[in-house]
Formats: C-alpha cells, sequence, structure tokens
C-alpha cells in the first residue's frame, strides 16, 4: 500500500459538486493499493500513520499524534499512487490492484481508522473527485509498506 499523507486545517472532497467528506485539522489520507496487499498491510500502514508525531505541541515541534490533537481523517483511494512512469511518457498502473480488491482493502484500511479516530469521511471510491485542501505546514509524507 502507498499512502501520501497531507497534515491539513482542512480537507473535503467532492462527486458531481457536492460534498461527500470534509473534515477540519488532521490527515488528508491519499491511499493506493497495490498487487499483494492484504489487510496486514492495511494494519501495518494505518499503525504507522496513527503514531506518526507531526502535529505541532506548544512548544512548536512536531511532536504530537493525531489521537493528542483531537484530530480528523479524510480518507481518499488513489490507485494512481501505483503509476508506473519508467517507459514513455503515459503512466501504467498495472501494478494497482484490481478494483474489486483494491475497494475490499480501501474498506478495511478505513475501519482501522474508524476504530482509533472518532472522525473518519471518505471520498467515492471509483468516482471522479475534486479534492480541496488547506495544508498545514505544509506538511506531506510519502509511504509505502514495501519500505515500513
Amino acid at each position: 500500500m502507498r499512502a501520501v499523507l497531507q497534515c491539513v486545517s482542512e480537507a473535503r472532497v467532492e462527486v458531481d459538486g457536492a460534498t461527500v467528506g470534509a473534515i477540519g485539522p488532521g490527515f488528508l489520507i491519499l491511499l493506493g493499493v497495490g498487487h499483494g496487499d492484504d489487510e496486514e498491510t492495511a494494519r501495518k500502514l494505518w499503525g504507522k500513520i496513527e503514531k506518526l508525531r507531526v502535529f505541532d505541541d506548544e512548544s512548536g515541534k512536531t511532536n504530537l499524534n493525531l489521537a493528542a490533537i483531537g484530530g480528523s481523517v479524510l480518507v481518499v483511494s488513489q490507485f494512481t499512487l501505483y503509476a508506473n512512469c519508467k517507459k514513455g511518457n503515459r503512466p501504467s498502473f498495472t501494478d494497482a490492484a484490481a478494483p474489486a480488491e483494491a475497494q475490499r482493502l480501501y474498506e478495511y484500511f478505513v475501519s482501522l481508522a474508524r476504530m482509533s479516530v472518532p472522525r473518519v469521511e471518505t471520498g467515492r471510491f471509483g468516482a471522479m473527485m475534486e479534492v480541496s485542501l488547506v495544508n498545514h505546514g505544509p506538511f506531506t509524507i510519502c509511504l509505502d509498506t514495501d519500505n515500513l
């Protein structure tokens, strides 16, 4: 699995002009599922994300995790995180999981987040979405479970 994590002051996702998910301070997580990912992969990734100390403490140091700030999470499916641009100029997405498996693991990841975060919002899997955010920091981290 791959995730692009953005610390946000606020974020929202719209489908066909309607807001389907919105949060205040917390994480916007763009989540991609690859071949070979499973529930253990999702648990490993969520475990890392929920423990990351990337939010400012009272001294302005990045020392607090999501729970410490009472943050929310917005998870948006993003198969394009598995784009392979090695050959030519048109990305290949063959490393991304098949849609049915990707959706199953995306929903499992969201369920893990909901077990420990009071407010978890989502985009709509497979839809054309417009994502808006105010990046706090700005602070953006790329995670790949192959490297955890």
